[in-house]
């Protein structure tokens, strides 16, 4: 059974203004997500900067996401390293925090080999029993975890059970669902792309749109799986644009912009990442207002 389906959302990790983690906020945003329809929450990912947590800190937001959220719908923690005893230790704390589920990036600068990859996730599965989402995205990692590797991945380790697919490559990511014999529980990690990945298997999204429009995500994939294809395929469509704009800079850059123009005071980045550019803010402020979506 997978761990979800439909829309996840790649939560982002509110600060204080001192760039402390607002706990307070992110029990906000659960909730809000919840009552707009999110099928699944995603903590201390990409988008929830977890580049910049310290570990402490990475434990305690996901503890912090499984207690706010209540078993209302599963929790997704990302446990990914460029250190396969770090991701171990992530992902072993994250099972004790009680996650549902883990989301393990590849290993990001090292450019592990193909034998390296299937090293490094077959040593975390087997530290833990949770089940596995790999996540492939190489135009941050530098690393391409291709179809054969995930197959192998897959057929071998019985806790590795989706991949979220990052590429923008659809032919890889039909190979992929080819090699898995259509059973891979695989998630869009673009979200331009949700339902082209879905025509061809994938059961769902994680996604940053989501961050700022958890109901139209969705009713995008619920509408898929009813079999109205035509309105899954008109929210795509109108959503692109915040999409593009929503990726106008380094995410979670924009996100945090744009819920904060929301009203939602999510709070500061922290470093490197920088506030957004003016020009693309304001391009950001005005599709959100076509688009529909009230700022503060």
């Amino acid at each position: 059974m997978a761990i979800f389906k439909g829309a996840g959302v790649a939560i982002v990790t509110p600060m204080k203004n001192n760039e402390e983690v607002n706990y307070d906020k992110l029990a906000e945003l659960i909730d809000m997500q919840i009552a707009g329809g999110t099928d699944a929450i995603v903590i201390a990912g990409t988008t929830g900067e977890s580049a910049t947590l310290t570990m402490e800190e990475h434990a305690d937001v996901i503890k912090a996401a499984v207690e706010f959220t209540r078993h209302r719908v599963p929790v997704v923690a990302g446990t990914g390293s460029n250190c396969t005893r770090t991701a171990i230790q992530l992902s072993r704390e994250a099972q004790e925090a009680g996650a549902d589920g883990l989301l393990i990036v590849t290993p990001y600068y090292n450019k592990a080999t193909q034998a390296g990859l299937v090293a490094h996730y077959s040593a975390i599965a087997r530290s833990v029993k949770t089940p596995i989402i790999m996540y492939n995205v190489p135009s941050r990692t530098g690393c391409n975890l291709l179809p054969e590797t995930v197959a192998t991945l897959f057929k071998t380790e019985e806790n590795i059970v989706g991949l979220k697919e990052a590429t923008g490559n659809m032919a890889q990511a039909s190979r992929t669902m080819y090699l898995t014999d259509g059973k891979l529980d695989m998630y869009s990690g673009e979200d331009g792309l949700v339902v082209p990945l879905m025509a061809i298997g994938a059961i769902g999204v994680i996604s940053v749109w989501s961050n700022v429009a958890p109901a139209q995500v969705h009713r995008m994939c619920q509408s898929f799986f009813d079999g109205d294809l035509a309105t899954a395929q008109r929210l795509q469509r109108e959503a692109l644009p915040l999409v593009d704009a929503l990726f106008s800079e380094v995410n979670p850059i924009p996100v945090k912009t744009a819920m904060n123009l929301m009203g939602l005071e999510v709070g500061p980045l922290r470093a490197p990442l920088s506030p957004m550019g003016e020009e693309n803010a304001a391009k950001l402020a005005q599709v959100m207002k076509e688009y529909g979506i009230n700022l503060a």
